[in-house]
């Protein structure tokens, strides 16, 4: 009997492969350099909802859940947890596809990462900036 298989939440946002450059003694991909396309997706999502600069101010309750490994496209989605004046915390999940190699279940995606992220909107002085919250669909 097949079970279940979860789905990312929130919209996908960036995808690349992890590579043999980007492992650890192990053989398994750095966290950090998990943590960096997860910075660069939700990068990439403040930056369309604040429609101007954004530097990411903190990073809360990272959970790596399990390894990656090299071969496995990465994939990662992301979702808004809140807009404020200022700045605004996305939640992101990062899931592989094992092309290449067998997993334990019938899924063809598997949830390895997930954090909340927060960005601060920022003038090109630098300076924080309010976020036009009519400029993000559900007006959150």
């Amino acid at each position: 009997m097949s079970e279940i298989c979860p789905v990312p939440q929130g919209s996908l946002i960036l995808r690349t492969l992890a590579m043999p450059a980007d492992t650890n003694v192990n053989g398994d991909i750095f966290g950090g350099w998990i943590m960096s396309q997860m910075d660069i997706a939700g990068g990439i999502l403040a930056k369309e909802i604040a429609r101007c600069r954004t530097v990411t101010v903190a990073v809360n309750s990272i959970k790596f859940i399990q390894p990656v490994k090299v071969g496995d496209i990465v994939g990662c989605y992301g979702s808004v947890v809140k807009i404020g004046n200022t700045s605004l915390t996305l939640n992101l999940e990062v899931w592989i596809e094992p092309i290449l190699r067998a997993t334990d279940g019938d899924c063809a995606h598997i949830k390895v990462t997930e954090a909340d992220f927060t960005y601060v909107a920022i003038d090109n002085d630098g300076q924080k900036k309010v976020i036009d919250k009519e400029n993000y669909p559900s007006g959150n």
